[in-house]
């Protein structure tokens, strides 16, 4: 009887469960899943000649794998995605750390998030206003009796800003992590002759690999298929996979094979948050041990 009991209540919290997770369940599987489906079926369709597809097999997208120029922007996608990511966390990990030892947290992550409240086209618009050939600096520089210097339309303008935007993705992971690290590990590995540097990358740094995973998932991702920043201060020369699809989708009208260079992206995405994942998972099994 009570092993009967046992297996009914188990049974009610699982249809519980169940109808806890259907509304979850069922938004993602029409706003996330199901657009996912179509783009893959999408990249294995003949494109229309007006644009959209024609309802027949094709591998004509998979063509673009042996076009050279193709993956010279692959790999200049994920060369500014790799630096941007980088140079963010670097800048990310200190101010999360300052932010995590202040007295006024509130303040400090009150500033970090009031971007959030400005649209995103407008903080691009502002960097222009700063970087534009008429721009502050430039007309600060002419007042000194300088020349003006070409900061937009470049490379260099599409990291300065991306990492502007990334910033924040980047900071509030870190603090989470940082905020719950207790500071008395690093005070023993001093007082055992442990460097400042010593206790920073053997003991600091291993115990927040977790916000740094997560603030290089939130920061690289949204890089690897950036479109507004590269086309409004990148340049004709500074094109990005992003740029890429956007152009096929609405010069070329190719459709089928905006759709497989996305569904490759999704592809990268998914495995890196698989990696994600399983590195999070093997942290945790550690820690429980």
């Amino acid at each position: 009887m009570k092993e009967n009991l046992i297996e009914s209540k188990v049974s009610k919290k699982m249809n519980l469960g169940i109808l806890y997770t259907l509304p979850l369940t069922v938004w993602l599987g029409i706003f996330f899943i199901i657009p996912m489906g179509i783009v893959f079926i999408y990249s294995f369709l003949k494109s229309g000649v007006y644009g959209g597809v024609e309802l027949e097999f094709s591998l004509e997208s998979l063509k673009i794998l042996r076009d050279p120029s193709f993956f010279r922007i692959v790999l200049k996608t994920l060369y500014f995605s790799t630096v941007i990511t980088v140079i963010t966390i670097i800048i990310s990990i200190p101010t999360a750390y300052f932010i995590a030892r202040s007295k006024y947290k509130k303040e400090l992550l009150f500033l970090i998030i009031i971007p959030f409240w400005t649209n995103f086209l407008v903080r691009i618009y502002a960097w222009i206003a700063i970087l534009g050939n008429n721009g502050f600096l430039n007309s600060l520089l002419s007042k000194f009796g300088f020349e003006p210097v070409q900061f937009l339309y470049n490379d260099g303008a599409i990291i300065i800003i991306s990492i502007y935007t990334s910033l924040p993705f980047a900071i509030l992971p870190l603090y989470a992590v940082i905020e719950k690290f207790d500071f008395s590990i690093i005070e023993a590995g001093r007082d055992l002759g442990a460097t400042n540097r010593e206790t920073f990358f053997k003991l600091f740094l291993p115990n927040i690999k977790t916000g740094i995973v997560t603030a290089f998932l939130f920061t690289f991702i949204p890089m690897l298929g950036s479109y507004a920043i590269p086309k409004l201060v990148g340049g004709n020369s500074s094109l990005m996979l992003g740029n890429v699809i956007a152009q096929h989708l609405t010069v070329t009208r190719n459709w089928p094979l905006a759709s497989f260079i996305s569904s490759t992206l999704m592809l990268i995405t998914g495995i890196l948050i698989w990696l994600f994942l399983r590195f999070y998972k093997s942290e945790k099994e550690v820690i429980n041990e």
